[in-house]
């Protein structure tokens, strides 16, 4: 199989505790124990780990299925999509899967499509725009799951945070020259998008050429990948 990431540091032993103190923690298992790709969904799905920094609570939000083909690692839910819990649910979500060339029974699929963003829950909203994704969650998170999608043929990093998560010291000097150089990255099985958000739509103008060369040879490949015969159905973890 291609190797979709690079190696991660191990989280700490104590990662995967949440602890029962004065920031209102409980406990939970041991997360560093061996666990299937569903019981992994729900130990994510239960995360509390930075509850105290997100305005609006922990909602953690993804797709995930042992049997997907595309891996879309983007970087962290807005605002709409923690109300409604479903990924991309939004005018990001549109344009996205416009750009990929698939409708929303496709796109969410889980069989064939995995969304794991670099954080799962809405972070706030910053002086222009939404925060980063929180740290902590691609940390304790990425390691055990990425390694399950086992079936993955293309993952397409979608911003800066998966750019710099998934390229690491290959990725180039800014977003624009990182994505320019997506040709670099594919035969590792990556291919690094700008954001889909309605903010990108002056770089989108400025850089005609993604349109003109990245989304036909993207448009391509989904439809080949998509229609690859299914390998034997995996148990499917959707929204």
């Amino acid at each position: 199989m291609l190797r979709l990431f690079p190696p991660r540091t191990p989280a700490p032993p104590n990662a995967g505790f949440r602890r029962n103190d004065a920031e209102g923690g409980t406990h939970c298992r041991d997360l560093t124990m061996p666990t299937t790709l569903d019981a992994l969904l729900r130990d994510i799905r239960a995360c509390r780990i930075c509850e105290r920094h997100l305005p609006l609570g922990p909602r953690p939000v993804l797709q995930a299925s042992a049997s997907a083909r595309l891996l879309i690692a983007s970087q962290a839910p807005g605002r709409r999509v923690h109300e409604t819990g479903i990924p991309f649910n939004d005018p990001s979500g549109d344009r996205l899967r416009a750009w990929l060339g698939i409708d929303r029974d496709a796109f969410y699929d889980a069989g064939r499509v995995a969304i794991v963003p670099m954080g799962f829950c809405y972070p706030g909203k910053g002086k222009s725009g939404d925060l980063p994704p929180r740290p902590e969650c691609a940390a304790t998170w990425h390691p055990r799951l990425l390694p399950l999608l086992t079936e993955v043929r293309l993952t397409l990093a979608i911003g800066q945070y998966a750019h710099a998560y998934l390229l690491g010291a290959r990725r180039r000097a800014s977003l624009t020259e990182t994505v320019r150089a997506w040709r670099d990255f594919t035969g590792d099985g990556i291919l690094p998008l700008p954001h889909p958000s309605p903010r990108n739509q002056v770089w989108l103008r400025r850089n005609p050429w993604f349109e003109g060369e990245v989304l036909p040879w993207l448009r391509a490949r989904v439809a080949e990948m998509l229609h690859e015969p299914a390998a034997p159905r995996a148990a499917q973890s959707g929204t």
